[in-house]
């Protein structure tokens, strides 16, 4: 069966000698795709080019519901970057937050709304200036979708990672409090169009992203720290 469907490249392994597997989270969930002699060919319509971190493509594929790997007939640019390609800054965090997406997005899922989040948050990266914090709030908001968004509580003296709620009384080990928590807290509720107005300094944004890492390993069985996270934090150091 032929289908035509938007895609967000996660990334690829290149296979024997001139094919590509390319994982890309589309609008039929996560699916992997065979390039063939996409490394072979000098001149084609596709190329390396194609599938790097976070692109976003609309492509045509062979796809058989019985296989995990389908095959690309066709795929263009949908949407062209003008400037992750090229600030080193947005580099890391395109990189860093496609082995996140990796990581969390599983094969059987469908959800438009979380494809559009992903799809438009990424836009607003390319075109705006102030990306300092902007892996932050996506995380942060990607944990909606993933179903442990914190549990928002005036008041409250902790925050517990654990059980995802804001309390008096911490209920785990794993808990913020103190600056960390107040720090954690201005991201709740923030939209990337004031994302400018969130000051932090170097050692602030490093403590809060491994907060929001350690968020993440405590909700998500089997999830680790990227390996893209010490070139992220050498590019911010």
């Amino acid at each position: 069966m032929i289908i035509t469907t938007k895609a967000i490249v996660l990334n690829t392994i290149k296979y024997a000698d001139y094919d590509m597997i390319v994982k890309c989270y589309t609008e039929l969930g996560v699916k992997s795709y065979l390039v063939k002699r996409i490394f072979k060919q000098k001149t084609g319509k596709l190329s390396p080019a194609f599938f790097q971190p976070l692109t976003q493509l609309e492509i045509t594929a062979n796809y058989n519901s019985a296989k995990t790997l389908h095959f690309i007939n066709e795929a263009t640019i949908s949407h062209s970057y003008s400037t992750i390609p090229l600030e080193v800054t947005k580099q890391a965090i395109a990189v860093f937050l496609s082995e996140i997406l990796s990581k969390v997005l599983r094969e059987e899922e469908v959800n438009q709304h979380l494809f559009a989040y992903i799809e438009t948050a990424f836009i607003w990266l390319d075109t705006h200036t102030m990306s300092a914090n902007f892996h932050l709030l996506f995380l942060m908001n990607l944990t909606k979708y993933l179903g442990f968004y914190p549990e928002s509580k005036e008041g409250s003296l902790y925050f517990d990672l654990e059980n995802g709620k804001f309390v008096n009384q911490p209920l785990s080990k794993h808990y913020l409090s103190g600056k960390n928590l107040t720090h954690f807290k201005r991201l709740l509720g923030t939209h990337f169009d004031v994302l400018h107005e969130l000051k932090f300094t170097k050692k602030e944004r490093q403590f809060l992203l491994e907060n929001i890492i350690q968020y993440f390993e405590l909700h998500l069985p089997g999830f680790h720290k990227p390996t893209s996270l010490e070139v992220l934090k050498a590019v911010f150091s």
